[in-house]
């Protein structure tokens, strides 16, 4: 045996619940890094270390007073290296140690450790405990017989030790690590074998209890079992007698029969119902078999709303239900007149795209009374369990199919049309993936196949019309967005808004409300002020709460007072208080360094108001306002872009060496990003840097590269909409956004002159007279043409 080297450190491995008896042998699965290291230290030397146990086995990096003081010395006897770099080893206790000093490297722990070793204090009272713990041993294994024969028959070996006999059961009982530390802390042998006697005793009659108990089980098992076989032959002899009772299983399976069930499904239902007639009335096994029979059977397995294909009522629905929206109608009436020569929807997936509050719901929902389906919705907005799509498996306390075939049944036909509504608003956690979920619901291909983990049979979801909404594509994966058609829905203008409220909202409000026609009545100059001074929106849903707002205070005046009320643009504060936008007209001169930039969010656009000041400094680039990663950077590529031209600004090579430059974007609660502020940073900065105001009725979109090439930008409709809403006059465009602009509605950008422009250069020049392009050699650049719409 190794004896201890009092002089030595040696690498120390902590161990988790688990103990090392001298002479035994003991499988060790090592993963910590400290543990490895020490590990692989040990095994370059001697394959000794000494190895301690945690009296917290959740403390990650233990420290001296974590561990137990007595530990054994031990011998790597074999071991493999896995691929993940953990090692697996088998350990040959050596001798018993008591921990003196404890050493925490920087990769590994060692320790130097003093010998423990265990002493005979009456042989003949070891002996005999001895012989006890080898008789109760018997009587333990003839009832659990858990520990490995080779290690048995050494246990029982009358030839061994007191001291072999007390490692050896030590480290094979299956007692708690605490018991273990216990015996392996013992200084005479025969302590350990009075407690290891003790401990026999103790799981020896656990084990003859927990079979007295089980034996009862059985006993009332069989008792159960006998009860429904005497109901079974009650039943058999009430028939004789001709006694007239409805008899519930023949009962199911004729609506088993009557549901119109595949025949695969049919099977599997008339095998749970032969499974139901076998278990005990009171079982629970029972209660959940009946549940998934009135699940098989409550489906529309082939219920069906017949299509009305008439594309003129569609198109009258459509017109009733919404104003406007010509071009989203038309791609509705396409869909719907494939659906009539082909007499399929199968593939077609819509998804519209557009902020809240302009229609995509309740387009909708006009879809279905157009064809005269059942309509269902489902939100997706913050899912993130994937058995909210698939369902629970039937082993599950209180399992439910999942959320589409709950709707598919409340629908009652199989082809409803079905609304996913905020399908980019979807999450994900350890639950699951619930997008991926989504791909098997929408893929034609797969769904007519779709099983949901309850039912564990096929339902053909490919006659369902499957719509979906989202405020914006970004949070949609692309192989999900694949499978779907998306129709873009842009904000409303000001004229649209207006003829909504007049022809929607005001009517809709009123019935809602119960207000007779004529008691309250709301102008079209107060509509108009509603729609500018009161709303800042894509959509209309503000609109309809200050429309619900004036039409409640009307009801109300007109109650207490007998008055009919008329409400116009000049009483309209009496009923909505101050404007909270007041008409807000672009600054027609705006301070030295500030520019007026677009932005495009998932509830329209906006107006950014970009902020730049010089100070003296050391040449730091400040940058507040929460903006983006995306946005710092171009703020950086802009600053880098006036850094190589500054000779056309009149600015000194080393300019930026001596001040500081902050850039702010105002609201800066409210994150901001994207690439499309590049132009406006790059005018604020100019203007801060050569004192020249960039005028009020001009604002710029337009992402940047260091070289000075403007680039396309999205959400332009937007951002046009935006500009009209705040007075803007004069709008730069990159050029490659010029054939979007022709393909838009002639509404949207009238009033506004739109200037398409390729380079920096040239939107430098135009906002600031006097600049121009200069080529290294000093001399000017001829001028760029630029063409302005």
């Amino acid at each position: 045996m190794t004896m201890v080297e009092l002089e030595r450190e040696y690498p120390l491995i902590p161990l988790r619940e688990m103990v090392i008896f001298p002479t035994s042998l003991s499988p060790l699965f090592i993963a910590r890094p400290f543990s490895l290291q020490a590990a692989r230290h040990a095994l370059s030397m001697d394959g000794v270390a000494v190895f301690f146990t945690q009296k917290d086995p959740k403390v990650q990096e233990p420290k001296k007073h974590d561990l137990y003081k007595i530990g054994v010395l031990g011998r790597f006897l074999q071991h493999v290296t896995g691929t993940d770099g953990s090692i697996r080893a088998v350990i040959q206790g050596l001798e018993r140690v008591r921990l003196e000093e404890f050493i925490k490297g920087n990769d590994y722990y060692r320790a130097f450790v003093r010998p423990y070793p265990q002493r005979s204090r009456n042989k003949d009272e070891e002996e005999k405990l001895a012989r006890m713990a080898r008789e109760y041993l018997h009587k333990y294994l003839d009832m659990n017989p858990i520990i490995p024969e080779e290690i048995t028959l050494a246990i029982l070996d009358r030839r061994s030790e007191p001291v072999e006999l007390a490692n050896l059961l030590s480290a094979h009982l299956p007692i708690p690590t605490e018991e273990k530390q216990e015996l392996l802390s013992y200084r005479y042998i025969n302590q350990q074998l009075e407690k290891l006697v003790k401990i026999l005793i103790r799981e020896t009659e656990f084990l003859e209890l927990k079979q007295e108990i089980e034996g009862r089980v059985r006993n009332e098992i069989q008792k159960g079992q006998k009860q429904f076989f005497l109901q079974q032959e009650i039943r058999e002899i009430q028939k004789e007698l001709g006694v007239d009772e409805e008899d519930e299983f023949l009962k199911l399976e004729e609506e088993i029969l009557r549901a119109g069930m595949p025949k695969d499904v049919e099977e599997k239902a008339l095998k749970e119902l032969q499974k139901l007639r076998r278990t005990p009335a009171m079982s629970p096994e029972g209660t959940v078999i009946r549940n998934y029979l009135d699940w098989l059977i409550a489906l529309p397995w082939n219920k069906r709303s017949k299509d009305n294909l008439d594309i003129k009522h569609a198109r009258k629905i459509l017109d009733q239900d919404h104003y406007g929206l010509e071009e989203q109608k038309d791609r509705i009436l396409e869909y719907l007149s494939i659906l009539k020569l082909k007499g399929s929807f199968k593939g077609q997936v819509i998804c519209f795209v557009g902020p809240p509050g302009v229609g995509k719901t309740s387009l909708a929902i006009s879809i279905a009374r157009a064809l005269g389906r059942k309509f269902v919705r489902m939100s997706l907005g913050g899912l993130r369990d994937e058995a909210e799509i698939r369902g629970h498996r039937r082993t599950y306390v209180g399992a439910l199919p999942g959320r589409i075939i709950q709707q598919i049944k409340r629908a009652g036909t199989k082809n409803p049309v079905f609304l996913l509504d905020e399908v980019d608003k979807v999450g994900m956690d350890f639950r699951g993936d619930p997008q991926a979920a989504l791909m098997e619901v929408l893929d034609p291909e797969i769904n007519r196949n779709f099983q949901d983990n309850y039912l564990e049979v096929d339902f053909d979801l490919s006659e369902v019309l499957f719509i979906t909404t989202a405020n914006s594509l970004h949070g949609i994966p692309k192989p999900l967005l694949d499978r779907m058609e998306v129709i873009p829905i842009r904000g409303y203008l000001d004229f649209e808004k207006l003829e909504i409220a007049k022809r929607h909202l005001v009517p809709k409000k009123m019935k809602e409300l119960g207000i007779p026609r004529g008691i309250v009545s709301i102008s079209k100059d107060a509509l108009q002020k509603i729609i500018r001074e009161y709303t800042k929106e894509a959509g209309v849903r503000e609109l309809e709460r200050h429309i619900g707002k004036i039409l409640r205070k009307g009801a109300k005046i007109y109650v207490e007072e007998g008055k009919k009320v008329r409400v116009t643009a000049k009483n309209l504060q009496k009923f909505l208080g101050l404007p909270k936008y007041p008409q807000k007209e672009a600054e027609k001169e705006l301070p030295v360094g500030v520019a007026y930039g677009l932005a495009w969010t998932e509830y329209g656009g906006e107006i950014l108001r970009i902020e730049v000041t010089a100070m003296k400094g050391s040449g730091k680039l400040e940058l507040t306002g929460s903006l983006g990663e995306v946005m710092k950077e171009s703020a950086k590529a802009a600053l880098s872009y006036i850094r190589s031209h500054y000779i056309r600004f009149g600015l000194e090579e080393n300019f930026y060496t001596g001040i500081d430059l902050h850039l702010h974007v105002p609201e800066g609660a409210i994150p901001k990003d994207g690439p499309s502020a590049g132009v406006p940073i790059v005018l604020g900065m100019i203007s801060a840097l050569t004192k020249k105001r960039v005028p009020g009725y001009i604002a710029a979109t337009g992402e940047i590269t260091l070289s000075g090439e403007i680039l396309p930008i999205g959400g332009l409709e937007e951002k046009l909409l935006a500009a009209k809403r705040s007075g803007i006059k004069k709008i730069f465009l990159p050029e490659n956004n010029k054939r979007e602009v022709k393909e838009m509605k002639r509404e949207i950008s009238e009033g506004l002159e739109l200037i398409f422009i390729r380079h920096l250069d040239q939107v430098v020049r135009l906002v600031f007279p006097g600049t121009a392009p200069i080529e290294a050699s000093g001399k000017i650049k001829e001028k760029q043409p630029w063409v302005g719409v």
